[in-house]
């Protein structure tokens, strides 16, 4: 009986961390300046580890055709990044990316924690589109995604009456 309760302690103790990581992906304190003014000029900086390294060199390497748009950047500023997104990308297959460049909102991850996202609020005009993470996240940009962090009125009585967890 106590081995019993040891090993449910111990499963306990390494479960709780990994599930505590789901919900907080921060930017890494290494980030380089131009991580921030170059991606984050345009869209919010997504954290690294909302990738895998090869999804990151994709999008890296499709800068002229970023999405629609072209974000080309000059080499030393491209590698700088690249570099960084790869250092710190995700290593669990459920972050791997469909498309080409693979988009962070069509990894098993991203699909998982949204299935019960309602096609309307995909389609509000606060909310745009799917990577626009803050518009629902109150501190996506600290890497936060907790869902008691809920902004959107909706979202939080679905989540109550629903039983989303955090």
């Amino acid at each position: 009986m106590k081995n019993l309760v040891t090993c449910v302690l111990a499963a306990a103790a390494i479960a709780t961390p990994l599930a505590a990581r789901a919900d907080r992906m921060p930017i890494p304190a290494d980030a380089p300046p131009s991580f921030q003014a170059e991606c984050g000029g345009c869209h919010m900086a997504f954290a690294p580890a909302l990738l895998t390294a090869p999804g990151w060199r994709r999008v890296m390497a499709t800068l002229d055709k970023h999405y629609g748009d072209n974000a080309t950047l000059d080499a030393k500023t491209r590698g700088e990044i690249e570099a960084f997104l790869v250092r710190h990308a995700s290593t669990r297959g459920k972050m791997v990316g469909q498309g080409d460049p693979p988009w962070l909102t069509r990894t098993p991850w991203f699909q998982r924690e949204h299935r019960k996202v309602p096609d309307s609020l995909w389609r509000d005009t606060r909310v745009v589109s799917a990577s626009n993470c803050a518009a629902c996240h109150e501190r996506a940009a600290e890497g936060s995604y907790r869902e008691r962090e809920l902004i959107l009125p909706e979202l939080q009585r679905r989540k109550k009456h629903h039983g989303y967890h955090d």
